[in-house]
């Protein structure tokens, strides 16, 4: 009969990690691909204004990709601060009362810039 030695080590959300370290690559991944993209449309000849600037934003397929992005950034910055509160705040219900503040601002965030570019 086998003997066991030691605590057993309790796991709780098996692959939890894992995918939030993935979400935060493929989000990082998205973020920089788009800032590449949008970094060739500034450098495009003729001169940067704000008829260029919302010319880049004005097509639909833009203003999609941008949200896309946005939402990525979003949860890329839920995930990121989500780690922080947990791991530096220990009070339970402060860490909650943080997390539901972040929650809400991201969200209020992520509302605004579909104003923002609907409105270009």
């Amino acid at each position: 009969m086998a003997q066991n030695y030691g605590s057993k080590r309790i796991v709780v959300g098996a692959h939890y990690g894992l995918r939030d370290w993935l979400s935060q690559r493929v989000t990082a991944a998205l973020m920089a691909l788009f800032t590449l993209a949008l970094i060739v449309q500034v450098l495009l000849p003729g001169e940067m204004g704000y008829d260029k600037w919302a010319g880049i934003f004005s097509t639909q397929w833009m203003k999609v990709l941008t949200f896309i992005v946005i939402i990525a950034l979003a949860i890329h910055a839920w995930v990121g601060v989500r780690d922080i509160w947990m791991d530096y705040v220990k009070p339970v219900a402060v860490r909650l009362v943080l997390q539901v503040f972040t929650l809400a601002w991201l969200v209020g965030c992520a509302g605004w810039s579909i104003q923002v570019l609907w409105r270009l």
